[in-house]
């Protein structure tokens, strides 16, 4: 691996991808360091909407491996050692990772955010055998059976809508009164015969020896505990960005998100930040594409004058 470039991207997601195929088209030496699997989450993603077209939807495990291609034939450098230091070097940025350190003048963090965890007993225990965050990688092991999801906002609802296509019975834990998100996949899992709704709770432990066989629930209004039979648990309550890396160089909001301008361009010189990792990130597919080019093309205008614009 070249040890200088002109941009390094941190995080092998949409939009770490997508940011690094602007900045190869628009000249710049460009490394991406990904976590290993380029294309991130949006791999366990069976339907992606609201991508510019794709009218169905299109699966993460296409998109993400055709923008891949896109970058390493425009020549970009892809490595699937994640970065674990950055720090300031004069002008610079270095990036360093188990497969050693490079410097880049510019730099975009791309990495996303992490599934907030329920924390309750059995979680941890029973991770891969039953507890799960993929409904498109287990829907068709767990064919006829019951299963949890945890959550009601437009992750939760999608991994739902997967899970009854295989399953006999989907039990959604909602914590609050209503389903959140979009208005289409509220009206798929309200008309969803298979998909039943708790409103008001949530799990409080999961059950099982080897395996999940069921979900403890409280009622949060009359504080009732009730024991579901279930194979297992999915979890969408939320997320947690990843910006630990950057987070004493840059400035970020009461989230932990990175705060950014409307081209994308941190408080640090050089630094732009694409995705869910920054503030005010729509969490949408298309809105991640739509970051990584403003953030490209930001990092193209400094690299050139020296100074953001």
């Amino acid at each position: 691996m070249s040890q200088e470039y002109d941009v390094a991207i941190i995080g092998g997601g949409l939009a770490g991808l997508s940011a690094a195929v602007t900045s190869a088209r628009l000249g710049r030496s460009t490394v991406l360091l990904t976590d290993g699997v380029p294309g991130g989450e949006l791999l366990k993603i069976e339907k992606i909407d609201g991508v510019p077209g794709y009218a169905e939807g299109v699966a993460g495990y296409d998109l993400c491996p055709i923008t891949q291609e896109q970058a390493e034939e425009l020549g970009v450098e892809i490595t699937d050692d994640p970065a674990t230091t950055v720090s300031p070097d004069g002008d610079k940025w270095r990036v360093a990772s188990d497969a050693g350190e490079i410097t880049a003048r510019g730099l975009i963090i791309a990495t996303g955010t992490s599934m907030a965890k329920l924390d309750v007993p059995g979680e941890e225990r029973l991770e891969g055998k039953g507890v799960s965050e993929c409904a498109s990688c287990d829907a068709p092991l767990l064919r006829n059976k019951m299963a949890v999801v945890a959550g009601g906002g437009d992750s939760a609802m999608q991994e739902a809508l997967v899970l009854a296509d295989h399953l006999e019975k989907v039990i959604m834990v909602v914590r609050g009164g209503s389903l959140s998100g979009q208005q289409c996949y509220k009206d798929l899992v309200l008309e969803n015969p298979k998909i039943e709704i708790q409103f008001n709770s949530v799990p409080t432990e999961i059950v099982g020896d080897d395996s999940v066989t069921h979900v403890k629930v409280k009622d949060l209004g009359s504080g009732a505990e009730e024991d579901i039979a279930a194979d297992a648990i999915f979890t969408f309550i939320g997320v947690v960005p990843n910006s630990a890396i950057v987070g004493d160089l840059v400035s970020l909001d009461e989230t932990g998100r990175i705060a950014v301008d409307a081209a994308m361009r941190s408080n640090a010189q050089g630094v732009c930040a694409a995705g869910n990792v920054r503030q005010g990130s729509p969490h949408r597919a298309a809105g991640a594409m739509g970051d990584a080019a403003a953030a490209a093309v930001a990092i193209d205008s400094y690299l050139a004058t020296g100074a953001w614009r």
